[in-house]
């Protein structure tokens, strides 16, 4: 899949994906903005701005007339906070695409910040906060986060919380806006039907004048693990939720596509080796799977289950015997086949979406300064070896790496940290 990248002389950077054979174009715009770049006292800062940018603008006054902006056309609007950065991004039919880049352009560089939105956002804000609470499920996968990264901007809810919500200014916002929100820790996305020549030239006019600026750095992540962390959330619920997690490996680390690959083995789709110990044939689980994250400097591994309290115990023990398994025996060479197929599978369904292609691109350029192509990602999956995967799980898969966050009704949770031992 080719691209074209520009960088306009505010240094801004533009990558654009022709693909003539669909109807849409996606224009996905990524800042360098997001958890990992607050200090304590203004934790869930990038999220909040995000989330006003989209109550009103110079040119669209209010949140319905932006939406009906997009939406007036038939397309779909929204954006998104994580730890590392900001996305915006609109999907439009392509003779909207001028449309799509005026409201997203306004949005960023001319937002109204209004009070009264402001005080009515931080409520909505606040409910999102209290609904991660009201899930299990999603509280557990933030809790996993602050067991890795205790007191530090990784391991916080990208939401931040109610106190430090509570605090933030018009003031902090419009002064973070100004700070982060610069050219140079900027990429815009855009992949569909487009003429690549058509697109930079419009995005040249409406953003060459955009004033550069030196945006401020993210913390580093601190890797203090020295033995296993628990912690546990008692709840009154029907299932014991839990995560056990690993530190992982960072965005360029030259063993990020092995990692995936254990993934891949351990926890993804119906023939991993998680589903089918726990769920085919002990039917201790409905649900388990795994996921990868790459940050700037390090990384994780995380395996999610949801099981009754009474299983607790054994599908630890589950857990813990299959990453042994992967540090201790060779993959065989039909399994590994197979998980390369399924990885690569799912990675070609993923871009057969418009806004999927631009984020592939987008996101790469922005966290890493560097794209790789598909096909670059699948030569780099094809020549893992079984000797690969063993080697990285030995090195990853350790006693003093391991964490675990519940939530639920744990009996014995005082003696959680005494089982976890590879």
């Amino acid at each position: 899949m080719d691209y074209q990248k520009v960088t306009l002389d505010n240094g801004l950077r533009l990558i654009t994906t022709s693909l003539p054979q669909v109807q849409s174009v996606c224009l996905s715009i990524y800042v360098g903005a997001g958890s990992r770049y607050e200090s304590e006292e203004k934790a869930g800062l990038s999220h909040f701005l995000e989330h006003l940018l989209f109550k009103g603008t110079e040119r669209w006054a209010t949140a319905r007339e932006i939406a009906e902006a997009v939406e007036g056309v038939g397309g779909v609007l929204n954006g998104g906070t994580d730890k590392e950065m900001t996305v915006y991004w609109a999907k439009v039919a392509h003779p909207h695409f001028g449309i799509a880049l005026d409201v997203l352009a306004d949005m960023l560089l001319r937002p109204r910040l209004d009070p009264v939105e402001l005080e009515k956002e931080r409520r909505v804000v606040m409910e999102e906060i209290d609904s991660s609470f009201d899930s299990p499920h999603q509280r557990v996968n933030l809790l996993i986060d602050e067991v890795l990264w205790p007191d530090q901007p990784l391991g916080r809810d990208v939401a931040g919380r109610k106190e430090t919500v509570a605090g933030l200014t018009r003031q902090a916002l419009r002064e973070y806006l100004e700070q982060q929100y610069r050219p140079r820790n900027v990429v815009i996305a855009v992949a569909g039907n487009i003429d690549p020549e058509e697109v930079v030239g419009l995005v040249h006019s409406r953003l060459k004048d955009w004033k550069d600026g030196l945006p401020q750095p993210w913390f580093p992540a601190r890797e203090e693990q020295s033995a296993p962390r628990v912690s546990v959330e008692p709840r009154h619920t029907e299932q014991v939720h839990l995560c056990l997690g690993l530190r992982g490996l960072p965005h360029l680390h030259p063993d990020r596509f092995v990692l995936g690959l254990l993934n891949v083995l351990l926890g993804e789709g119906l023939s991993s080796r998680l589903f089918q110990e726990l769920r085919e044939k002990r039917g201790l689980v409905y649900e388990v799977s795994s996921y990868v994250t790459h940050f700037f400097d390090t990384g994780s591994l995380i395996i999610y289950a949801g099981t009754q309290p009474g299983n607790l115990t054994e599908v630890i023990k589950v857990l813990l015997e299959e990453l042994m398994r992967l540090r201790e025996e060779e993959v065989a060479e039909a399994e590994l086949s197979r998980a390369k197929e399924l990885g690569k599978g799912r990675l070609l369904l993923r871009l057969e979406d418009t806004r999927n292609v631009a984020g592939w691109f987008g996101s790469q350029e922005l966290l890493t300064q560097r794209i790789l192509t598909v096909e670059e990602v699948i030569s780099e999956v094809e020549q893992i070896t079984p000797q690969d995967l063993r080697r990285v799980a030995q090195a990853l898969f350790r006693t003093d790496r391991l964490n675990l966050a519940v939530v639920g009704p744990v009996k014995e949770a005082d003696r959680l940290e005494d089982w976890l031992r590879l």
